[in-house]
């Protein structure tokens, strides 16, 4: 793609890490704004790993990893799930040297490359002036890195763990918890046939929302989440007695992703890592499945409890975003935009106590958001603990 010739500015949008609904609403809310205002807006396309493709020549064919947005292209998108930019979880500070673009190949040839130098060139020959990264703590603590080497950026956070910091809400949580709730009903009428235990894996990495907050809505018994180590027998016994007293007999238990053993660490499906240093999580689910059943002859007279064992997985992050996915992308958008017309960059929008507002985008990486234990969670029962509802957020649980 030639560099885009100016009008009144030239808007730059990616998303980056795992898909969620409402990405697209979101590139729809800033494109439709942007254009109305006199600004271009250029689609760069498989989050990081765009800019780090893309050849400053006005010659080279870039179309892979950029595009030009219109209206047309965004109002057709705007109401589906995914992100028609594509994603990737590429980390330009830290790319491998088999990774690296085939045009950069001579000049990057350590094992490990910052290849930043490459993406503000990028930024520059496609002109440019302010970018708008939509993602989770991976994606942003990158963008971080470009606003400090002096891009105009104004960010956007997504992910379905709902974990970045120093927002309420990230896009994609609501559509997770809905699903999550959804799916464990229907797989009620399986469990309760055949007398089971239900264990149902989420994601969540980190922090255990994802698992939280559909067991506060009564879709589950117990849960078990990375910030609280619980002990197997313990939620061995609590489940018996929930399927005990259960007319139907079975009794469920959301297993975070992230969730550890008393005196064990997270499980991981192996060692590798991605650009980010993060292993891949899973298998939890597995191993709870497979001790509650050993485990519950000790308190269900010596009979053991089969167990229905399902990784909900990408299930929950996968189709059209419900109305809260589709409300807060829109209204983020528009927030960044406001920012931009303002002049204002650094920045990273954000939903608290009910409120729309934007922070400093170094919020992403100067704290942690976790679920607080001590707050929210009983580890007595194993579930969510609340005293009162009075003055809290939309989806109860920050980690201020």
């Amino acid at each position: 793609m030639a560099k885009l010739k100016k009008i009144k500015g030239v808007i730059g949008i990616l998303t980056g890490g795992g898909d969620v609904p409402g990405l697209n609403p979101a590139i729809r809310a800033v494109t439709i704004r942007a254009r109305r205002e006199g600004y271009r807006v250029v689609g760069l396309r498989r989050g990081w790993a765009g800019p780090i493709n893309i050849i400053p020549d006005p010659k080279a064919d870039n179309s892979r990893y950029c595009m030009e947005l219109t209206n047309e292209i965004v109002n057709k998108a705007g109401r589906t799930g995914g992100t028609f930019l594509h994603t990737s979880r590429t980390n330009p500070s830290r790319v491998k040297k088999a990774d690296v673009p085939d045009h950069l190949q001579e000049k990057y040839t350590d094992e490990v490359n910052d290849l930043t130098p490459e993406v503000l060139k990028s930024l520059d020959f496609l002109g440019i002036d302010y970018l708008i990264p939509i993602g989770g703590d991976d994606t942003l603590s990158y963008a971080v890195r470009l606003y400090q080497e002096g891009v105009k950026v104004v960010a956007i956070p997504k992910t379905m763990d709902n974990d970045v910091p120093g927002t309420d809400y990230c896009i994609g949580f609501s559509t997770c918890v809905t699903r999550t709730i959804s799916m464990t009903n229907n797989l009620r009428t399986s469990a309760g046939s055949h007398e089971r235990f239900l264990v149902l894996e989420v994601f969540g990495r980190y922090a255990g929302f994802t698992a939280m907050l559909p067991a506060m809505a009564g879709a589950a018994d117990r849960c078990v989440i990375p910030e609280y180590k619980f002990d197997i027998d313990h939620l061995t016994e609590l489940l018996c007695n929930d399927r005990q007293h259960n007319p139907s007999r079975y009794a469920v238990v959301l297993v975070s992703e992230g969730a550890m053993f008393r005196g064990g660490e997270m499980v991981f499906e192996d060692a590798t890592t991605d650009a980010f240093g993060h292993k891949k999580l899973g298998g939890i689910g597995d191993l709870v499945a497979a001790e509650l059943k050993d485990r519950s002859r000790k308190f269900n007279n010596g009979r053991a409890i089969n167990v229905i064992n399902q990784k909900l997985g990408y299930l929950v992050r996968s189709g059209n975003p419900d109305a809260i996915d589709s409300i807060v992308p829109m209204a983020y958008g528009n927030l960044a935009l406001d920012l931009v017309l303002s002049g204002i960059h650094g920045r990273l929008v954000v939903l608290k106590n009910g409120r729309y507002d934007n922070l400093p985008i170094e919020v992403v990486t100067n704290s942690k958001k976790f679920v607080d234990v001590e707050e929210h969670y009983n580890t007595e029962r194993l579930r969510p603990s609340y005293r009162s509802f009075e003055m809290k957020p939309l989806f109860i649980m920050t980690s201020e």
